[in-house]
This record gives C-alpha cells, sequence and structure tokens, in this order.
C-alpha cells in the first residue's frame, strides 16, 4: 500500500488532533479441541490454549502502536461460545470457567474476553442451560470477562422462553453488583443476528466459521468525520455523505494497515476491518455531535432517523472502498454512557428511550449501555429485549440490548460506571407492564421473506 506525502499530512493530523485510533485489536481463538468430560482437564487446556496464543497480544500491539503514532487503545480476546465447552458442566463448573478465562485475560493484560456466550434463538442444549444458570454470577465474580446471548435471528424467530430467562438474568446480576451500579450488566448483551467476527465487547465472540486463531481490527473516529464536517459548514446533504465516505475510507485505510502489521507480527491470519464508529467520553468524539453538526439542535429531534442512516451508509462506502475484508458490525454505535452527546440528549428531554428504539432500525447495534432505575421489572426488561430483537428479526440485521437497571436509582440520576464504560442519567421506561405477553414463552415465528412492506 503506497501512501501519498498529503495522505500521511492528513493521517497526522487526524490522530494528533482529531482523536484518530484503532479502538481495538481482538485475538478470536477457537477452543473447540479443548472440550472434555474433565472439567478440570478443560479448563486447564483453555487456560494454557488461551496464554499461548495470545502471550504476546498486548506487547505486539504497543509495539507497532509506538512504530507507528497511531494508539491502539484496547487489546482483547474472543473465545469459541463457551456454552459449546459445558454439555456435561454444572453451575458451578461454568463459574470456575469464568474465573479461569478473567485470571488469563489478568495475566495477558488484555483489557476483556469476550465469548461467555450462548445461542439459544431457536432452543437451548445443555450446554446452554448451564452457561444460562451461571451467567449473571460468572459476571459478577469476574472482571473482565463478557458474554452474550442470541435469542433471535431472522430465519428462526425470536425464543421468547430465552428473552423471559434474561430479563431475570439482567435482573439477578444488577442485585449481585448493586454496590457497582449494578456493573455486571454493562457486561452482557443480548443479540439478534449476532455477527461471528465482531472485535467489539461485550459482544465479541469467535464462531462457528471462523479459523483456529485470527486478528479482527475495530477502528473508529467520530472525531475525525466531526472535524471534516465542521470544515463544511455549507454543504447539501450530498456532499455531507461524500465528506462521511472519504473520511471514512481514510480512517479505514490507517486501521488495516496498523491491522495487518500486529497480524504478521503475531504470525497469524488479518481477519476483518470493523468499520464502526464508536465514540468516547472524551470531548469532540461523539457520534451524537456529529448528527447535530448535519443540523440537528439537539439529538433525538426529528431528522435524527434521517441524520443517522445518512452517516451510517456514507461510512459503509467509504470504509468498503479501503479494505479487503469488511467484518463486524460496521456502521455507528450509540451508546449512552459512552458518548457526551447522547447523554446531554437525555438531560436536555430531546433523546428519549422510544427515539433510542427508532434510531437502531439504521445504525449497527441497538439499545446500548442504556441505564434504567433499579425497580423494573424482569418482565420489561424482556419487553425491551422482544422489542428490539423484533427489530433486527424483520430488518434482517443485527440489533443487540445492553441495559443496565440500577438498584437504589430514579429516573433523571447520574450514574458513573467509570472508565470507558462512562455515566449515564437514569432514562424514563414506560410505565405500562407487560408480563402477560412475555409470560406466554415460546417461540415468534420467522418472518415472511417476501411481501415485504
Amino acid at each position: 500500500m503506497s501512501l501519498a506525502f498529503q495522505e500521511i499530512q492528513e493521517t497526522i493530523r487526524m490522530i494528533q488532533m482529531e482523536k484518530l485510533d484503532i479502538r481495538t485489536v481482538t485475538m478470536g481463538i477457537s477452543l473447540r479441541d479443548c472440550i472434555s468430560h474433565d472439567q478440570e482437564h478443560m479448563r486447564d487446556a483453555v487456560y494454557k490454549k488461551i496464554t499461548s496464543y495470545a502471550k504476546d497480544l498486548t506487547k505486539t500491539a504497543e509495539q507497532v502502536a509506538d512504530e507507528y503514532g497511531i494508539p491502539i487503545v484496547n487489546k482483547r480476546i474472543s473465545i469459541t461460545p463457551a456454552a459449546e465447552l459445558l454439555g456435561s458442566a454444572t453451575r458451578e463448573d461454568a463459574i470456575l470457567l469464568a474465573k479461569t478465562l478473567d485470571k488469563a485475560a489478568s495475566e495477558l493484560g488484555v483489557d476483556f474476553i469476550g465469548g461467555f456466550s450462548a445461542l439459544i434463538h431457536k432452543g437451548e442444549t445443555k450446554g446452554d442451560t448451564v452457561l444460562l444458570d451461571a451467567l449473571a454470577e460468572a459476571l459478577s465474580d469476574t472482571n473482565r470477562v463478557c458474554g452474550s446471548v442470541s435469542v433471535a435471528t431472522t430465519r428462526s424467530g425470536i425464543n421468547m422462553n430465552g428473552v423471559k430467562r434474561l430479563g431475570e438474568i439482567i435482573k439477578e446480576g444488577a442485585e449481585l453488583t448493586k454496590d457497582q451500579n449494578g456493573i455486571a450488566n454493562a457486561k452482557l448483551v443480548v443479540f439478534c443476528n449476532p455477527v461471528e467476527d465482531n472485535p467489539f465487547m461485550a459482544g465479541a465472540f469467535h464462531g462457528a466459521g471462523e479459523g483456529e486463531v485470527v486478528l479482527n481490527v475495530g477502528v473508529s473516529g467520530p472525531g475525525v468525520v466531526l472535524h471534516a464536517l465542521r470544515r463544511y459548514p455549507d454543504a447539501d446533504l450530498g456532499e455531507v455523505s461524500e465528506v462521511i465516505k472519504k473520511t471514512a475510507f481514510k480512517i479505514t485505510r490507517a486501521g488495516e494497515q496498523i491491522g495487518r502489521v500486529v497480524a504478521e507480527r503475531l504470525e497469524v491470519p488479518f481477519g476483518i476491518m470493523d468499520l464502526s464508529l464508536a465514540p468516547t467520553n472524551a470531548m469532540n468524539d461523539s457520534v451524537a455531535e456529529i448528527l447535530e453538526e448535519i443540523g440537528l439542535e439537539r439529538v433525538g429531534t426529528h431528522g435524527t432517523i434521517a441524520a443517522l442512516a445518512l452517516m451510517n451508509d456514507a461510512v459503509k462506502k467509504g470504509g468498503a472502498m479501503a479494505s479487503s475484508y469488511v467484518g463486524g458490525l460496521s456502521g455507528a454505535f450509540i451508546p449512552v454512557s459512552e458518548d457526551n452527546g447522547m447523554i446531554k440528549g437525555i438531560e436536555d428531554g430531546a433523546l428519549t428511550l422510544s427515539k433510542l428504539e427508532a434510531m437502531t432500525c439504521v445504525c449497527s447495534v441497538g439499545l446500548d449501555m442504556i441505564a434504567i432505575t433499579g425497580d423494573a421489572s424482569a418482565a420489561s426488561i424482556s419487553g425491551m429485549i422482544a422489542d428490539e430483537m423484533a427489530i433486527g428479526m424483520i430488518n434482517k440485521k443485527t440489533t443487540a440490548v445492553r441495559v443496565i437497571p440500577v438498584p437504589g436509582k430514579q429516573e433523571g440520576d447520574m450514574v458513573e460506571f467509570g472508565g470507558l464504560l462512562g455515566r449515564a442519567p437514569i432514562i424514563a421506561m414506560n410505565p405500562f407492564g407487560s408480563d402477560r405477553f412475555i409470560n406466554r414463552g415460546g417461540r415468534i415465528p420467522a418472518p415472511l421473506q417476501s411481501l415485504i412492506n
């Protein structure tokens, strides 16, 4: 890949002035050959395999970041969905496996390890049931382990028994970590149509279609896009799309170069580039502020979904031209607690839970890092999950829910989660119940793929 002098200058400006970074390099590792009826033997094999493959991940990423001058913010690991290892295990075995993963992540110096996960969109195996029984306690007793559960796909419909169970698990996790503002649920994602190569947490896992080991890269640049748009305050929306496309191309090109160097030095295959714009709590690194720069007085007002759709599409078009292998979630994340503009939108009354749900129809994920009152019922949380799963199922896209009931907090309170997880105002929920709907259970059938309206 050859670079012109002007491109080098632009990249330096993006790094120094506009917060361009590689958000994450995530090593995916298959653990299928570790499966054993002897749980202690299996845990030993898991620990050895992870610490062997990823022993140089953090050191190599930091060396490459120093050499190229582009920060690599997070180093992470994803594994085979853990439920696949737990077919003959007990709940206690599952919790010990989570602690083994946590120990490996701590020793390797990675931020998170994802994949304490189950795929139950059509039904549960014994391993799935064991993992779900252990999930709340496992995430509460560990610091770096992340989990996810797929409860819906476009092809299989929505497992409403699983949706009901996840509402109860989220309540249990909140109670177990009530002294930490319910932090366990910041590490749990409920998915519709999950992807197998997502490098972003908390929903990363190493799926069935992946190889033995692979390095996936998530590049992010809300700040770069925001600064680029500020240079064209009077552009029409076609020109705005063009500016975002060109910026996404430059961001992705820089990210792919760095990712391939890290993969080569670790002697593992390069996997995919995830083209997502992922915000942080830093000033001017906000997806919401991009939407406001496009022309909204405050994110959440009328026109928000159209502006988000424009931005999301332009990011994909520009990024896809710059990389041979695009995957992951690729689009725009709208996590409330990690985006200063989203937080302000809620505080000003412009952004509501209903609007956030509607926004997820046109962006890459779903209801993300949303704090709700601690007394929200399990059925209401399940109702939120069911709505979001329906959006993903009907629209053939990935959607997700990462919602955090915070014990002792009420609507309008501000909650601090710390670090990258940020802070969030408690958002208002609909006061009416959905218990009877959730308690019906069963599976919502897969939708008709024709006659689409």
